[in-house]
């Protein structure tokens, strides 16, 4: 927006339909004048007046995100989210009474009313209705949003929920983490299966090149093999232990690698 006047506390900003907007002082940009255009986030302050700001809030509108509750009073919960004014979650928005200092994950929205900024617990209720099309490899961005007895929940490219198998996860993972991925199923019903590795052929080449290059830096040999723990094996080269067995047999059959009793050697 453009700057259209400066004032003793700070900065008016041209906001179209919006009017005038101010900018306080202590956010302005050094060196800005009138003239100048300037990016800035709006939201009501505490007095749900539209205010300009040159911070960045840690989720917009129209987006999930796992943020700290620092508040509940009779109106809610007031979550942390990066600026000044929190971000109020009401009660016919949660699950269950919030918890000060517990996280959550929320769904940020614009009440169609008040237009004021809020979010919402129940997240389910803001997953998108339109028809996805993922294929198998595809990859995305994932939030890790809640356990259960199979593995984890996740949302998918802040739009759709997915799930990752407890047997497909090889590393610590934790709620509100947000990770890279891969679509690994899409089933009948349309609901997603999703898997921190890049599944079939295409994930073998890949890591049989890594295991390659990790014997090369190591003078061509690994004490490595199937009876190696699956933490060691991830350690070493960042791959479930069901992903590397499967990568040195691959290189096993193309005449690459030996397997050997205490290990693996790579044929120069």
């Amino acid at each position: 927006m453009t700057i259209l006047k400066e004032v003793d506390f700070g900065i008016y900003l041209d906001g179209g339909m919006l009017g005038e907007l101010l900018m306080p002082a202590k956010w302005v940009p050094e060196g800005k004048t009138i003239g100048d255009e300037i990016e800035a986030f709006i939201y009501f302050d505490s007095s749900d007046r539209p205010i300009a700001t040159t911070l960045k809030p840690k989720a917009y509108v129209d987006e999930f995100a796992f943020l700290t509750c620092k508040e509940v009073n009779t109106v809610g919960g007031f979550l942390d989210w990066g600026l000044d004014k929190d971000l109020l979650v009401p009660y016919r928005e949660q699950k269950a009474r919030m918890l000060v200092g517990k996280q959550y994950i929320v769904f940020v929205y614009q009440d169609s009313m008040s237009e004021r900024i809020a979010a919402s617990v129940k997240v389910e209720r803001y997953f998108s209705s339109e028809l996805h099309t993922y294929q198998a490899g595809d990859e995305v961005n994932i939030i890790i949003w809640t356990r259960t007895e199979l593995g984890f929940k996740v949302i998918i490219d802040n739009k759709y929920p997915g799930v990752i198998y407890s047997n497909e996860i090889f590393k610590q993972i934790q709620i509100g983490q947000k990770l890279k991925a891969y679509i690994a199923k899409v089933r009948e019903d349309g609901k997603i299966d999703v898997s921190l590795e890049k599944p079939g052929y295409e994930k073998v080449d890949d890591l049989s090149q890594l295991i390659i290059n990790k014997l090369n830096k190591n003078n061509g040999f690994m004490p490595v093999g199937d009876k190696t723990e699956a933490e060691e094996i991830y350690h070493l080269f960042g791959m479930s232990k069901k992903s590397f067995k499967k990568s040195i047999g691959t290189l096993y059959k193309q005449k690459r690698i030996l397997i050997e009793e205490n290990g693996i050697r790579l044929i120069v």
